[in-house]
């Protein structure tokens, strides 16, 4: 079942610390104002496909050894249960409870001429199953651009699905929440969690947004604490918010089937990265070209204060919720007679 969320309004942005209840669940939004969540900047669900000096490049997806190790491993398992656990067992079956030895091995060759067919056609039913969300998300990513967090114009680019048009976003502009949603099934309750970021590029007024999966809400927000901290130079390369694919390193020795998914980890990567270039238009590769340092953009005196103040709350009073956090630093701003406009 899938669960239907609503869509955020990005001409329309509720500040950060806001939640939404919506018929299934709730939405809560971390930004217009990026400010530091306090949680871990991790990429849990390895979205980030590039880290570099002047931009991060947000991919579909990244290929990772553990999705290979299910794609391969249960269609072989499958056939070793069939082909191997299960003469094995008549074996076994027969010295126990068959005529001997002669009797045990007979039939167990016979079940073994049984099960090949068997084993096989089911190993090559299951391998095609595995095999469909690859295919499919290879399909999509032919009409994929990915987005880009550039961190020296401080600017997001999005391309809508139906456009060619780039959306450039500021980056203090730009809205990003994360959904709680859950709704009852005939499994009993079933409960989805994402992301998603979108905004308005000023100079043309187009808007779209990006959505997400993720396994949690505190797994939704590291995500975007990941691409956060990019942004403010906290962060500045991929293991930092990745943990490593542990593939075969050059010259290491081979190590049988292990060895096999890592070069099928690294033959996806290279095909996801062909697919992700070829559909990059020219404006957005003359965006993502590096800037000289003078011309930088710098965090707004706003940004900087409200930052400051959500750090010293969450250093006073550390496990706090982040969007409980921003809401009472909100708050606070205004209650001020001088406060400004934000």
């Amino acid at each position: 079942m899938t669960l239907e969320t609503p869509k955020a309004d990005i001409a329309n942005a509720p500040r950060a610390g806001r939640s939404d209840r919506f018929p299934s669940g709730t939405v809560t939004y971390l930004s217009p104002l990026p400010l530091p969540t306090g949680l871990p900047a991790v990429d849990h669900s390895q979205i980030v496909t590039e880290v570099r000096d002047e931009y991060l490049e947000l991919g579909a997806f990244t290929p990772n050894v553990f999705s290979w190790q299910v794609t391969v491993g249960i269609p072989m398992g499958m056939f070793v249960l069939t082909c191997v656990v299960f003469p094995i067992t008549i074996f076994l079956g027969g010295l126990v409870w068959g005529e001997g030895l002669t009797d045990a091995i007979t039939t167990s060759l016979e079940a073994v001429i049984f099960s090949i067919p068997y084993g096989l056609g089911i190993t090559l039913a299951i391998l095609l199953i595995t095999l469909f969300p690859r295919f499919q998300a290879y399909f999509k990513l032919r009409g994929v651009v990915p987005t880009r967090f550039n961190r020296q114009r401080r600017e997001v680019c999005l391309v809508p699905s139906d456009s060619d048009t780039p959306v450039f976003v500021p980056w203090e502009d730009i809205q990003a929440w994360v959904v709680q949603a859950q709704g009852a099934t005939q499994y009993g309750v079933q409960r989805q969690y994402g992301f998603g970021f979108g905004g308005v590029d000023p100079n043309t007024g187009m808007g779209t947004s990006l959505e997400l999966m993720s396994g949690g809400q505190p797994l939704a927000i590291s995500t975007w604490e990941a691409l956060r901290a990019y942004m403010e130079y906290e962060v500045n390369a991929l293991e930092e918010i990745q943990e490593p694919q542990d593939l075969q390193k050059p010259g290491a020795p081979p190590l049988g089937r292990c060895a096999g998914q890592n070069h099928l980890t690294e033959w996806e990567v290279r095909k996801v990265q062909r697919l992700n270039r070829r559909a990059t238009p020219e404006s957005v590769l003359h965006w993502s070209e590096p800037l000289p340092e003078a011309e930088w953009s710098k965090p707004s005196e706003t940004f900087k204060r409200l930052s400051q103040k959500v750090r010293e709350k969450q250093q006073a009073c550390p496990g706090r919720l982040p969007y409980e956090v921003f809401e009472e630093v909100y708050a606070e701003e205004d209650r001020l007679p001088l406060a400004s406009n934000i």
